[in-house]
């Protein structure tokens, strides 16, 4: 199938976009990378009147500002993919990019346009929320910070008003003995991931963790953000395997995944088990490692 007919318009910054998003309603919508909405547009799937083109106002160098990466909205995948700066400060970042799809997806895609689409099986907003990034998104009142748990409400669903787009997202960069992972299972290669998991802890000194996040994507209506309550027993603990398993056992209890043509729910309980305790295992593993041994690493290990 082609899209339905569409009206188009390019403009040169996000304030313009912002003013024809308002202009057209909400039968506009941004394009940027387009790898997920000129694939619903094509199925008529989605059927805008108007496609506000924000490519013009280009994406700019990634930034590390110490305790965090900024990354401007329209950096494309294959950039965070292969960014040196990404793959020693924020190495997950790099990890999950170069999950998603395949080299073209990942050349057109952006980190704006995957928050903004919201695919609950979408790479990047897993990670994102593991993170605890926060995403910039520009209004007709002006600028408003959001935390990436908070942007994404449901399936393909934001908290973004229909006259808002987003400009750029804040990611935490790794602490001295940080540890990360990031783990999913697709059927096929660049196929949708049918369970990830983006896990993140730290360690002290004497190696026992000192905080701990983990995301779970595939799972729920958009990814799921494991409850503090769940990962408790990390806190203070020394990370041994048997402690992993229970608590990657136990976050997983708490899902309740529905069946499709994928995989059946329990399926992907299952899944986000087995997944959630090598995430952390290995995340355990990388905890501490020097930034000449981070950015090698960084960049596309495959589950």
């Amino acid at each position: 199938m082609v899209a339905a007919p569409f009206r188009y318009e390019r403009v040169s910054s996000f304030e313009e976009a912002v003013r024809a998003l308002h202009e057209r309603g909400e039968d506009a919508k941004v394009i940027a990378g387009g790898q997920s909405l000129v694939p619903m547009m094509n199925l008529r799937i989605a059927r805008p009147e108007w496609l506000i083109d924000v490519n013009p106002v280009g994406a700019g160098p990634i930034e590390d500002h110490g305790g965090y990466l900024r990354l401007p909205a329209l950096t494309r995948h294959r950039a965070i993919e292969e960014a040196e700066v990404v793959r020693r400060r924020c190495p997950i970042l790099a990890e999950a990019a170069a999950h998603v799809g395949n080299v073209r997806t990942r050349t057109r895609g952006t980190v704006g346009g995957s928050l903004a689409h919201a695919d609950p099986a979408a790479e990047l907003p897993c990670v994102a929320v593991a993170l605890g990034a926060e995403v910039t998104v520009l209004g007709r009142d002006g600028a408003r910070a959001v935390a990436a748990d908070d942007l994404l409400v449901s399936y393909l669903t934001t908290t973004l008003a229909p006259d808002e787009v987003v400009v750029e997202v804040r990611v935490p960069t790794l602490g001295p003995r940080g540890g990360w992972s990031f783990l999913e299972m697709s059927r096929r290669s660049s196929d949708w991931m049918v369970v990830g998991v983006a896990a993140l802890v730290e360690l002290d000194a004497a190696g026992a963790v000192t905080a701990a996040s983990v995301a779970v994507g595939g799972v729920a209506e958009r990814a799921w953000l494991v409850p503090a309550e769940a990962l408790a027993d990390l806190l203070g603990a020394a990370p041994e395997e048997a402690l992993l398993a229970r608590v990657a056992e136990r976050a997983a209890a708490m899902l309740r995944p529905e069946d499709d043509v994928q995989a059946s729910g329990e399926y992907r309980r299952r899944l986000a088990a087995v997944l959630g305790r090598r995430a952390l295992a290995q995340a355990v593993a990388r905890a501490g490692l020097s930034e000449a041994e981070l950015a090698p690493r960084g960049n596309g290990e495959q589950t």
